[in-house]
């Protein structure tokens, strides 16, 4: 095995840098995953401009990971072997130990790692993950088709299972991005009525080549007043963390509609109150999942024909994929490939 592998850090914040480090050896409960493909989220722009700029070696982002383990820690399950590809998502691992853990509600656990912020990521030829944290991949996908699932794919997926819709029900998907092209995808094949919602006609024809019935253009249209017209939603899943806009679109909720948080804004949400009691209506926020959840993800991903559409560049050109994320112009997920590297731990 090489003694060294690149990594792409945060050399301060906001900053990112290519650096080799020494190979590291998997502790008790842990893996070495020699890295194959890495998605580019939304939160890793977060993750580099607020990482400790005290932390030694510099935090590594990157939490849709792809790759095969290379090195089993001590008491590492049986289920996970040498060779198998393997996936991590945003959460770390938990630690089955906390109350949350206790009660199976794992994706909650108080003690779990957040990858990419709390812990190194996936920017990365290598890298060292809990075995609670790990994915089993299927061979239907490519580890670069895989990477944005592992995060944006479990939490719109999820976040659609717990919206209450049931099949011919109208489901709205605020935001066509990263996050919303898969929610429009899984929402058509789960037999909603999609309407997507977004800024700007520009997107209107891939949203609708993604499974939307309807697409509304919310610089041109009045989106509330479409919504009603169509009999109002039971459920709108958004990806945006604009809590105007969100509340813009409250009124659309049909009596016990649900509204699914997505996007981990900090501002105040403004809501009616008097609107959520009278029709029984809700609010949600909605976290990624487990890693059972994100492998049940997987499979319906195979089998619904979902994939998400990527742009692929090598590790080295980490800065310009996360610049292109931040600019809104990707079309619709970057992903890091390390595939000139896969070798990378021979």
């Amino acid at each position: 095995m090489k003694r060294s592998y690149r990594v792409v850090q945060v050399a301060k914040a906001g900053r990112l840098e290519i650096a080799e480090r020494q190979m590291p050896s998997p502790g008790p409960g842990e893996v070495l995953i020699a890295i194959e493909a890495c998605g580019v989220c939304g939160a890793d722009a977060a993750d580099i401009d607020r990482a400790d700029p005290a932390l030694h070696p510099p935090r590594v982002p990157g939490h849709e990971v792809v790759g095969r383990i290379v090195a089993l820690g001590a008491a590492t399950p049986s289920i996970w072997r040498m060779g198998q590809r393997v996936g991590v998502g945003r959460l770390g691992g938990h630690c089955n130990e906390c109350v949350q853990c206790r009660r199976g509600e794992f994706q909650l656990c108080s003690k779990q790692p957040f990858v990419g912020s709390s812990c190194d990521g996936g920017y990365a030829e290598m890298m060292i993950a809990r075995a609670t944290a790990l994915v089993s991949i299927p061979d239907e996908l490519s580890s670069e088709e895989a990477a944005p699932l592992l995060c944006a794919g479990i939490a719109t997926f999820n976040a659609l299972k717990k919206s209450g819709a049931e099949a011919g029900d109208t489901v709205v998907v605020q935001g066509i991005g990263g996050l919303g092209h898969l929610a429009l995808q899984y929402a058509r094949k789960m037999g909603f009525r999609v309407v997507a919602v977004g800024r700007g006609a520009d997107i209107a024809n891939d949203a609708l080549g993604l499974g939307a019935h309807v697409y509304i253009d919310s610089k041109e249209d009045d989106a509330l007043a479409r919504l009603q017209s169509l009999g109002g939603a039971k459920a709108i899943v958004t990806t945006i963390s604009d809590v105007q806009a969100v509340a813009a679109l409250m009124g659309a909720l049909a009596p016990q509609g649900r509204l699914v948080l997505l996007g981990a804004g900090r501002d105040p949400l403004p809501v009616s109150a008097g609107h959520l009691v009278v029709g029984e209506r809700s609010i949600l926020g909605s976290i990624t999942g487990t890693p059972f959840e994100n492998e049940k993800t997987l499979d319906f991903s195979v089998l619904a024909g979902v994939r998400p559409r990527i742009e692929i560049v090598p590790l080295e050109r980490a800065a310009e994929a996360v610049a292109r994320m931040r600019s809104g112009q990707a079309k619709f997920r970057m992903v890091l490939t390390m595939t000139e590297q896969r070798n990378a731990h021979q």
